[in-house]
């Protein structure tokens, strides 16, 4: 073989061999990014329960127009605010608890859309029809805590009552300790820095689209028929 031949043979070899290694390196690179977004954590995303009842299921107490306008309006709202609140901030947080953990890092619009969705999630699932009375180690607890289940009763009501303007009154548990206390607008006891901290066992809505139309501005008399629809076995299980 002549030497020009032998000098083109080996330049061919040689782009041969780059092409492969270049292609081999992409195919690996691509396999990597397949594997990796095959077993990357889905990004966290604000989402609605489903209501474990009717509309009128809890009828006379809760009328079931407020709660088709307070589900299927109010709450739908609070979720596509707060997931493009995510989206627009960038926020990655792995978990609602996380969220609300960070809950300070984030804009007025965050907090209170993903404060709205998680209370009334959380809301939902402490009522049901006829919701009876508190048994065993609940009523125990209430009465041991706050002198009587009447007493206890008498305390989450004020704390509903003296919430000026739109919030939330809690029941929680803080440390091995029952505590009563309210919130304003959709903050909860999982943010940090307010005045009620702890592990929610119930809540209940005093903003004013949670009883209007039946009550008008007669919260108190809210307050008093929603006692009838109270979910103490959920109770129970959040205690």
């Amino acid at each position: 073989m002549g030497r020009q031949a032998l000098i083109h043979q080996m330049t061919m070899k040689r782009r041969e061999f780059v092409g492969n290694t270049a292609r081999t390196a992409a195919g690996i690179a691509a396999a990597t990014l397949v594997s990796e977004s095959a077993f990357a954590t889905p990004a966290f995303r604000f989402s609605q329960i489903s209501l474990p009842y009717a509309y009128g299921a809890l009828e006379p107490y809760i009328d079931a127009t407020t709660m088709d306008i307070h589900f299927n309006r109010h709450h739908t709202a609070y979720i596509k605010n707060a997931n493009d609140a995510l989206d627009a901030e960038k926020i990655s947080a792995a978990d609602e608890t996380e969220f609300f953990t960070n809950i300070g890092k984030y804009s007025a619009k965050a907090r209170n859309n993903g404060g709205g969705v998680w209370n009334h999630n959380f809301f939902w699932q402490v009522m049901k029809p006829a919701g009876g009375a508190p048994q065993g180690k609940l009523v125990d607890a209430l009465a041991g805590t706050f002198g009587s289940l009447e007493k206890f009763k008498e305390l989450f009501t004020a704390a509903g009552m003296a919430r000026f303007g739109s919030g939330w009154a809690w029941l929680v548990k803080d440390e091995g300790k029952l505590k009563i206390g309210s919130t304003a607008n959709q903050d909860n006891p999982l943010m940090p820095g307010l005045d009620i901290k702890g592990t929610p066992l119930l809540a209940l809505d005093v903003w004013e689209h949670a009883y209007y139309l039946k009550y008008q501005n007669k919260r108190v008399d809210y307050i008093s028929a929603w006692w009838n629809v109270v979910n103490w076995d959920h109770v129970a299980k959040n205690l």
